[in-house]
C-alpha cells in the first residue's frame, strides 16, 4: 500500500485510501538528526500519542499531522506499523497558527483566562489556512465511507472542513483540554465560526462532563441550535452527540515497567540521591502556567517556613518539562518559578538536604516510573487541566497500594479519581493542609484509597476509551447519515 500514491480530494477518493484516519496537530513521532547525519523517527512524548497509539495499530488507519519542524518536506512514510502523513507548515504559520493563535489565543482563553488571551486576526487567518491544508489531507487520505478522528484545539475548524471536502464519510473530534463556560467563550471574535466548526462531527467529546455542557450551552446561545440532553439538532438534519469520554492512559507499560528489578533498584537509588528522607514528594508537569506550579511551590515553601515539614525529613522533586519556550508567557513562568525555588533552597538547603530538587528537562519513560515508585505523595494542583494524564501513570505503577494522590478538583481526572485528597490549588492553606495530610496518611488508609484509584484506572485504560468513543461515533454516523439523507 504506496502512500505516495495519494490523490488530492478532487480528483476522486484514493484507490489507496486508509478506512480510518487521525487527524491531530503533531505526527506521533519525532524527527532526530543523528551525529552522523541519519535521519531516524522517535515515538514522541505526550498523552495524547500514549493515548493514541496503540489503537492505531490495530486498525487500516493512517495519521495526517505536522512533523514538528518549519518548513520540513516529508513524503508520506510508515513509522512502528503507523502510516503517516506529514502537513507541511511555514516559519511563519507556525508562528501564527501554533505560537500564536492555537497557544496565545485559544489556551489561555480555555483554561480560564489564567493569562490574558491575545486576539490578532492574521493568527486567526494562519489558523483557517492551516486548518483546510490538514483538512484537505484528511479528505484525500480516506477512503469511500470511512472515518476521520480530529483531536484538539489546534484543529477545531476541520470537522466542518472535511466534511464539506467529503460528506460521505463520518466524523470525529475529541477536545483535549477544557471548554469554557459561555462568558468566557464569547470573548472570542471567532465564536461563531469555532462552533460552526466543530459541529462538522458527528460525535463531539469532550472530557468531563461540564466541558460538554458548556459546549452545548455556546451552542444554543450563539447559534440558536435546538439541544436535546446530548445531542444537538442541526438544519442538515444530523444530530451530533455532545458528551464527556474522559481519556486514559496504556497501563500495560507502566505496570510491567514497574515490576523491572532495575526501575525498582532505581527508585532506591533516587530515594537515597536525596538523603532518604522519610517522605519524597514528586510533581510532573509542562512548564505551563495552568499546571499551579507557582502555588504549589508557594505551599510548599510556606510549610517550609513554618517548620511543618524540614528538609530532612522530606524532600520534593519538580520536574518541569520544557513547553513553548518563544511564548512571552512561558519565559516570564520559568523565570518566577526558578526565582521562587532558589529563594526556598537558599534559605532551607542544607549540605546533605535540598528542599526542593528542580528539574527543567524531560525524562524517558523509565526514569519517569522509578521517579513514581519513589515517590510517596504525588502532587497534580493545575489550576485548570482537561485531564491530566500524570495522576493516572502514577497510580498505575503502584502495585503495592502505597502512596498518596493530591490532586486539584480543576482538573479532568478528579470527575474519576475520588479516592485522591482533592484540593483547590488557589487556596494555599487548603494545599499546605492537603500535603500534610498527604504526607501523615496511615499506610491502611493509602491502600485503601490506592487499591480504588487502581480498579478504577486499570479497568478504564486507553483502550475502554477508544472502544467507547469509537461505539459512539459508528452509531452517530449511521443515525446522522439516515437523517441527512
Amino acid at each position: 500500500m504506496a502512500l505516495g500514491s495519494l490523490e488530492s480530494p478532487s480528483r476522486g477518493v484514493p484507490v489507496t485510501a486508509a478506512e480510518f484516519v487521525v487527524v491531530a496537530n503533531r505526527l506521533p513521532v519525532d524527527r532526530i538528526i543523528t551525529p552522523d547525519g541519519e535521519e531516524i523517527w522517535r515515538t514522541s512524548p505526550g498523552g495524547l500519542v500514549a493515548a493514541l497509539e496503540p489503537m492505531m495499530r490495530s486498525v487500516d488507519g493512517a495519521w495526517v499531522g505536522w512533523a514538528g519542524q518549519p518548513d520540513l518536506d516529508v513524503p508520506p512514510f510508515e513509522a512502528d506499523g503507523i502510516r503517516l502523513l506529514p502537513v507541511r507548515l511555514s516559519a511563519q504559520e507556525v508562528e501564527e497558527y501554533y505560537e500564536g493563535f492555537s497557544n496565545d489565543t485559544i489556551w489561555p482563553l480555555y483554561h480560564d483566562v489564567i493569562a490574558p488571551p491575545q486576539y490578532h486576526r492574521e493568527w486567526w487567518e494562519a489558523y483557517v489556512t492551516v486548518n483546510l491544508r490538514f483538512a484537505e489531507a484528511a479528505a484525500a487520505a480516506v477512503a469511500k465511507g470511512g472515518t476521520v478522528w480530529v483531536h484538539d484545539y489546534q484543529l477545531q475548524l476541520v470537522p466542518e472542513m472535511v466534511r464539506n471536502l467529503r460528506p460521505d464519510i463520518t466524523v470525529g473530534y475529541f477536545h483535549h483540554i477544557p471548554f469554557p463556560a459561555h462568558g468566557l467563550y464569547a470573548q472570542l471574535p471567532w465564536r461563531d465560526q469555532v462552533l460552526r466548526g466543530l459541529l462538522g462531527a458527528d460525535v463531539i467529546g469532550f472530557q468531563r462532563a461540564q466541558d460538554a455542557t458548556n459546549f452545548l450551552a455556546a451552542a444554543k446561545r450563539r447559534l440558536g441550535h435546538e439541544t436535546k440532553a446530548t445531542t444537538i439538532a442541526l438544519p442538515d438534519g444530523r444530530t451530533p452527540l455532545v458528551k464527556a469520554f474522559p481519556i486514559s492512559i496504556d497501563t500495560t507499560p507502566y505496570r510491567e515497567l514497574a515490576q523491572r528489578p532495575d526501575i525498582k533498584a532505581r527508585a532506591l537509588e533516587i530515594r537515597e540521591g536525596l538523603g532518604n528522607p522519610k517522605r519524597i514528594l514528586l510533581g510532573v508537569d509542562r512548564l505551563d502556567y495552568t499546571k499551579g506550579i507557582r502555588h504549589r511551590i508557594k505551599a510548599y515553601g510556606e510549610l517550609l517556613d513554618q517548620g511543618r515539614i524540614s528538609v530532612e525529613d522530606a524532600a520534593f522533586i519538580q520536574v518541569a518539562s520544557p513547553s513553548r519556550e518563544r511564548v512571552d508567557a512561558y519565559m516570564h513562568l520559568r523565570d518566577e518559578v526558578e526565582l521562587a525555588i532558589g529563594r526556598i533552597n537558599g534559605d532551607h538547603d542544607t549540605l546533605g538536604h535540598t528542599a526542593i530538587r528542580y528539574l527543567h528537562q524531560g525524562f524517558p519513560r523509565e526514569e519517569m516510573v522509578a521517579m513514581y515508585l519513589a515517590a510517596d505523595v504525588m502532587l497534580v494542583t493545575a489550576l485548570r487541566d482537561g485531564m491530566n494524564l500524570v495522576a493516572k501513570e502514577y497510580i498505575a505503577t503502584r502495585a503495592d497500594n502505597r502512596g498518596v494522590l493530591v490532586l486539584s478538583e480543576f482538573t479532568g481526572a478528579a470527575d474519576e479519581l475520588r479516592q485522591a485528597v482533592r484540593v483547590n490549588p488557589h487556596d494555599i492553606e487548603g494545599v499546605k493542609d492537603a500535603i500534610m495530610t498527604a504526607i501523615e496518611m496511615p499506610r491502611h488508609e493509602q491502600s485503601k484509597r490506592m487499591r480504588s484509584l487502581r480498579k478504577r484506572v486499570l479497568e478504564n485504560d486507553v483502550s475502554a476509551w477508544s472502544r467507547s468513543f469509537l461505539t459512539a461515533l459508528e452509531d452517530a454516523g449511521a443515525r446522522n447519515r439516515s437523517g441527512a439523507s
